[in-house]
């Protein structure tokens, strides 16, 4: 179960026409080419049907409400959103009122108000559970769907229930059309309305779960074998990440080995099918490797960098590394997994594909709920916002590295070495979070020159490198910005937190790359 928000789509890709109800007369637009192609959808079957071509995705455990907006004498299909479907009882009101007045507050901030709703509850039955009980046990649910829309003066024109393969509607007692015992779904893809999104080239993913597994740690007999290899190299690596001279020898280590893989996957044959690629990727990622990736990304520095492969040739590898190093966070080490999790969903986000970057921004936080950079991206994914700005700071920072490389001959020194530069560039959170400030201090270097520099301190959501010592020893200073928590032999893992929800909460702040 998925307990965030989130809006898909524009509001511009799909028109509701007719009265009150759009069972009676509903049209649905795909544009391809510039010419519109229309389907009209008059039936709740219809409308049940289009769900997975509006979310695109076949929902489950879901909670789903679409605005409708009324534009020159006929509707539109306007925002989406979906959260999971609480388990208890008496989250449902507040589940109800938050879903309600996210999407209803977030398309009134893009200037479009929805007119009406039409409300989705998705669920599966339990073992001896019949798709008509679960559809009597949502009931109260979908009233308070339809109590907290029409509070805002935004009606529920129809209400309906998808469960063991049949919906049923809560508006509708016609038991010409809808019958107690349920309506059967039309078989995917063979509907009319399936036709035209194939026609216009929208795709329709699994489900969400299906895409999760993408993501999660291996429960396999390997997973023992990848914790023995955690554990090895957090014994040489914690030490040289938290030595400031060479943090930053393990930086490029981490970020020579992550191109050493990605251009591994770039030249791997493709095969069909994404259980398979997720195979194929696995066997091509030696544990050990692993292993020094997933240490070496808990540095937010070197976590920066890597997002810079958010485009072009280099977006499709490296998305498929940041996978396969999410799956490879096992047993003690799932909280790593907010580093790899959060590049995935940022290269995800960054590419156009707004449902694995929510998933993987979503589980990212369920691996550790401060994980700034997790958070912001989610946010700003979840309002539609243009990733467009981070990549230019991106761009930024990696051709003002470069232009510095190529300035400084070998051995050679700058006056204003990467951390400074650091300092005076923009990042990526600054560049997504407007107004965000951070306090500065004077300083004056050894040329006279009096700078502005930022006052030193752990931002929100950034870790501390707390590696347990032997004997008891005491622990190094916590300076670091770094999040790598390796096991001591023989023992549990060190300043780990137990994990936070599954999914994250809506009403996430912010953009950027911190934490």
């Amino acid at each position: 179960m998925t307990n965030h928000s989130e809006t898909t789509g524009s509001s511009e890709n799909g028109d509701i026409t007719g009265r009150a109800r759009p069972t009676r007369a509903a049209r649905t637009s795909y544009d391809d080419r510039g010419d519109e192609h229309q389907v009209t959808l008059r039936t709740p079957a219809e409308l049940a049907d289009a769900l997975p071509y509006l979310l695109g995705h076949r929902p489950e455990d879901s909670i789903v409400l679409v605005a409708l907006h009324d534009r020159d004498g006929r509707g539109r299909f306007g925002g989406r959103a979906r959260l999971g479907i609480p388990t208890h009882t008496e989250d449902w009101a507040g589940a109800a009122r938050q879903l309600v007045h996210g999407l209803v507050s977030g398309s009134e901030r893009r200037g479009a108000r929805p007119e009406r709703m039409v409300a989705y509850v998705c669920q599966e039955p339990s073992p001896g559970e019949s798709g008509r009980q679960v559809m009597e046990r949502l009931r109260p649910l979908a009233q308070k769907l339809r109590i907290e829309c029409g509070a805002r003066d935004v009606p529920v024109v129809e209400a309906l229930c998808i469960s063991d393969g049949r919906f049923w509607s809560y508006c509708c007692d016609d038991d010409a059309c809808c019958p107690a015992e349920g309506v059967p779904m039309a078989l995917p893809g063979t509907s009319v309305l399936a036709a035209a999104a194939t026609y216009a080239g929208i795709q329709v993913r699994g489900s969400l779960r299906e895409l999760r597994a993408r993501l999660l740690p291996w429960e396999n007999s390997a997973a023992l074998e990848q914790e023995v290899a955690l554990d090895a190299a957090g014994m040489t690596l914690v030490s040289r990440i938290l030595d400031e001279g060479s943090r930053a020898e393990v930086a490029e280590e981490t970020l020579d080995l992550a191109k050493l893989i990605m251009d591994r996957f770039a030249d791997a044959p493709p095969v069909s099918g994404s259980i398979m690629a997720d195979l194929r990727d696995d066997q091509l990622l030696g544990h050990d490797e692993a292993a020094r990736l997933i240490l070496g990304l808990q540095d937010r520095t070197t976590r920066d960098r890597a997002a810079e492969w958010m485009e072009g040739t280099e977006a499709g590898s490296a998305l498929r590394l940041w996978r396969a190093l999410a799956r490879r966070c096992v047993g003690p080490y799932s909280e790593h997994a907010a580093a790899p999790l959060t590049l995935a969903g940022w290269v995800a986000w960054s590419t156009g594909d707004e449902l694995e970057a929510r998933e993987a921004l979503a589980m990212a936080l369920g691996a550790d709920p401060d994980y700034l950079f997790a958070r912001l991206l989610h946010q700003a994914c979840n309002e539609g916002l243009d990733p467009e700005s981070i990549r230019r700071c991106l761009r930024a920072e990696r051709g003002g590295r470069g232009r510095t490389d190529a300035a400084v001959p070998d051995g050679g020194e700058v006056a204003d070495g990467p951390a400074d530069r650091r300092q005076s560039e923009p990042t990526p959170a600054a560049a997504a979070t407007p107004g965000r400030r951070r306090r500065l201090r004077s300083t004056v270097s050894g040329d006279g020159v009096r700078r502005r520099v930022r006052t030193p301190g752990r931002e929100p959501g950034a870790k501390v490198v707390r590696p347990r010592t032997p004997g008891g020893g005491q622990r190094p200073g916590d300076t670091s910005t770094s999040r790598v928590r390796p096991r001591a032999s023989g023992g549990g893992a060190v300043g780990r937190r137990g994990s936070g929800p599954e999914d994250a909460r809506a009403g996430e702040h912010g953009t950027g790359a911190a934490g």
